[in-house]
């Protein structure tokens, strides 16, 4: 039985444990702060492809749309929903690039007239005139599907500790032996690195380069509402959406998804009240207050791609990337397959992972 241990209880960390956990792996996973406690406590919780870097991080992301629907069957918890995406961030000649561009790729897209759209989103006071609706998107709250992951992996046998930093991983003859903290070093045959931004200071002793952007991000949440939204809405300068518990969640970046900011230079209150006012155009005819606003450094690789695959020291193996929501997954099933030897995708899986390997970043 492969003893496995996984740095990092956030989305991606908690899937793959999971994951191990499914076909019998002694899996512990260990995280600083908890459960979600980062970048996935943070999350805007959106599951899509129709935003992608190139064709083949396209594919990697329907990939995840798909294997969240396994993911969902196998958690049975009614968490993830796909009601669709309604965006009008685009108008004229770019909307018609976008949608063109889409549907070549082989993915949903409706045109919705204002008429239409009146009728998906009855709340929205001024219909567009045209917008796109992927229907295949979805959502779910990230620290929640974490907390499930992890339970349900617990209720395989798998450990979790919480409120213990990994310093670094240990090693022997060249192997990976364990990861080191301030009580002592923990057994693994094998190490999961899926610690989001601490992912690159656990490997850089061993030479690996794992460059990393700056992104952070606040998202803003109301108190709770009636059920006023059906789709994940991306309005010119707001995206948004609305939880199970009526509370409405929203970026405080206009387009977030694309948002390259490298520092935050606001008050966090202050850019809370811009994004709620811009929410509140939206919906006027109900009062909407903000209940929090919370920051969180986004795990963004250097060319904004994610990283998965083995590195640095025999049993060592990472998995860190933005847009974890949409990947995890997918990640999980991947990451498992591969650290466990049984891939029945075979030549599939090694395709749909070759453009993420690590050693992209490799200096000559």
């Amino acid at each position: 039985m492969q003893n496995v241990t996984v740095v990092g209880a956030g989305v991606i960390g908690a899937a793959i444990a999971f994951q191990l956990a499914r076909p019998g792996a002694s899996v512990t996973v260990i995280d600083a702060a908890g459960p979600a406690a980062q970048a996935s406590g943070a999350s805007f919780g959106w599951i899509n492809a129709s935003f992608y870097m190139d064709e083949d991080h396209f594919a990697l992301r329907s990939a995840g749309i798909e294997a969240h629907h396994r993911l969902a069957a196998l958690l049975n918890t009614g968490k993830a929903r796909f009601k669709g995406c309604l965006c009008w961030e685009f108008d004229g000649p770019e909307m018609d690039a976008q949608a063109n561009t889409l549907r070549t790729l082989g993915y949903p897209v409706e045109d919705v007239d204002a008429g239409r759209f009146a009728e998906l989103e009855p709340n929205i006071a001024r219909p567009p005139a045209r917008c796109l609706r992927f229907p295949g998107e979805g959502a779910v709250d990230a620290a929640e599907l974490s907390r499930d992951l992890l339970q349900a992996a617990t209720a395989l046998g798998a450990r979790v500790i919480t409120g213990v930093a990994v310093d670094g991983l240990a090693t022997r003859a060249g192997r990976v032996c364990g990861v080191d903290t301030a009580l002592g070093m923990v057994p693994a045959d094998q190490v999961v690195i899926a610690a989001g931004t601490g992912s690159a200071a656990l490997l850089a002793p061993f030479d690996v380069s794992l460059p990393m952007l700056r992104r952070p991000g606040l998202i803003l949440q109301t108190r709770p509402l009636p059920p006023l939204l059906n789709h994940i809405l991306v309005a010119p300068g707001q995206e948004l959406r609305q939880k199970r518990d009526g509370r409405i969640l929203a970026p405080t970046a206009a387009s977030h998804q694309g948002d390259n900011s490298t520092d935050i230079s606001e008050r966090p209150d202050v850019l809370a009240d811009l994004a709620l006012k811009r929410v509140q155009d939206l919906i006027p005819g109900v009062a909407v207050e903000w209940e929090t606003v919370t920051l969180a450094m986004r795990p963004v690789p250097e060319d904004g791609l994610p990283v998965i695959g083995r590195c640095g020291p025999d049993g060592a193996y990472v998995a860190t990337m933005h847009s974890g929501v949409t990947l995890a997954a997918l990640a999980g099933e991947l990451v498992a397959a591969e650290m466990l030897e049984n891939n029945p995708s075979g030549n599939a899986q090694t395709a749909l992972l070759a453009p993420y390997r690590p050693q992209r970043f490799a200096t000559v």
